[in-house]
């Protein structure tokens, strides 16, 4: 009996001793070293705008047999694709003499993009004006005032009324010295953005052998200018598809060959849907391919697939661009490599998106999936 106990502690000391033993590191990763090396090191905050990396979603890829891949925006360090807009729109204004040292910038801009320019502006040493609806919440408008943008919450109201928050903006801008209105919704230089960074990443990161890009539109920006990149380095092979949220009109304008009609209704998503042509969506609407309208059941639904199937984070407008992407490549067929943004983590949401009230009072309780709704865990 004895023996047998002193046997058994020697075995469990054995044990143990492996447990705590380290195991050895490995080489580094070559890919790793690539992309440290090619990385190196960023000039500031805004060198680290960009060069986010695609991540390829395990489990709707393997459903429908196609390369699902989501460019990971939420990693710029604003923590939007916002970010790119934001620099581009501020080197336009610095390009052309319009913004000089000490200058303020002013925008009129309900979430992301404001964040985005906070911090351009507070790394390249200017002022920032913020007009929002007056409909945000007070958390946007605190985390604002505390990157340093002075924030003014104006009413609600439609785009062609003089006192909507983006005409606000531009007056405000019109009565300083050294200031500049960036106009997010029509400064081509949120589409140069992305023409000159988002989609040479996206063409290279796939060594050109994407098919399908798909993604939702506010300003227009991103979609416009991914698209007109792809389709020349392409010679126009890549597919391109809008993604459209209820509310907006362009899924129906594009179905219908270009009838503009009333917007109406609404969507749970922020930052996407619009009631016009943009002036960054214009140059390359004829380029798109097609468009999809996606339900706000599907965005819900995929915002908790996303996160349990993928350890995935999203926001409701990345969600339902993966839902897109999952469309666009049920539509091509297997074997083809459909890539979409996934713009932004919940980080900003969660207090709608995984709580019980809010979901009800939407009447999305419902298109939370069978089995994931452990993750509501907000009343």
């Amino acid at each position: 009996m004895f023996r047998h106990s002193v046997r058994r502690i020697s075995t469990t000391a054995r044990r143990a001793a492996a447990a705590a033993a380290p195991v050895a590191a490995k080489p580094p990763n070559p890919h790793t070293l690539a992309v440290s090396k090619a990385q190196g090191i960023a000039k500031g905050l805004t060198g680290a705008i960009g060069n986010t990396p695609l991540i390829r979603m395990n489990h709707l890829s393997e459903q429908t047999g196609c390369e699902v891949l989501g460019k990971a925006e939420f990693m710029n360090p604003g923590g939007s694709v916002k970010d790119r807009a934001a620099l581009y729109v501020v080197l336009d204004a610095e390009e052309r003499g319009l913004l000089k040292p000490g200058g303020t910038v002013v925008e009129g801009t309900a979430g992301n993009t404001g964040i985005g320019l906070a911090h351009v502006c507070r790394s390249r040493g200017y002022k920032l004006v913020i007009y929002m609806p007056n409909t945000q919440s007070q958390g946007k408008i605190d985390l604002l005032r505390l990157l340093g943008a002075e924030v003014y919450p104006v009413p609600a109201v439609a785009f062609d009324n003089p006192q909507n928050y983006n005409h606000q903006a531009r007056r405000h801008a019109e009565r300083l010295d050294n200031a500049v209105w960036t106009n997010q919704f029509d400064n081509t230089a949120n589409r140069r953005a992305h023409i000159e960074t988002t989609g040479p990443e996206i063409w290279t990161q796939t060594e050109g052998k994407v098919d399908a890009f798909t993604c939702a539109t506010g300003t227009a920006g991103t979609l416009a200018g991914v698209t007109r990149y792809l389709k020349e380095a392409s010679g126009g092979r890549v597919k391109a598809y809008l993604a459209d949220p209820p509310g907006s009109v362009l899924h129906s304008y594009i179905q219908s060959g270009g009838k503009l009609v009333e917007r109406s209704g609404g969507s749970i998503t922020e930052g996407i849907g619009q009631g016009r042509i943009t002036d960054n969506l214009a140059p390359d609407l004829k380029l798109l391919d097609g468009s999809l309208h996606i339900a706000d059941e599907k965005s819900i639904g995929m915002v908790y697939r996303c996160l349990d199937e993928e350890g995935l984070y999203l926001g409701a407008s990345s969600a339902l661009n993966v839902v897109a992407a999952k469309e666009v490549a049920e539509l091509l067929g297997p074997g083809h490599t459909v890539v979409t943004m996934l713009c932004d983590g919940a980080y900003r949401y969660a207090d709608r998106l995984f709580s019980k009230k809010w979901l009800e009072s939407k009447s999305l309780l419902s298109a939370v999936p069978k089995g994931l709704e452990k993750y509501i865990v907000l009343p």
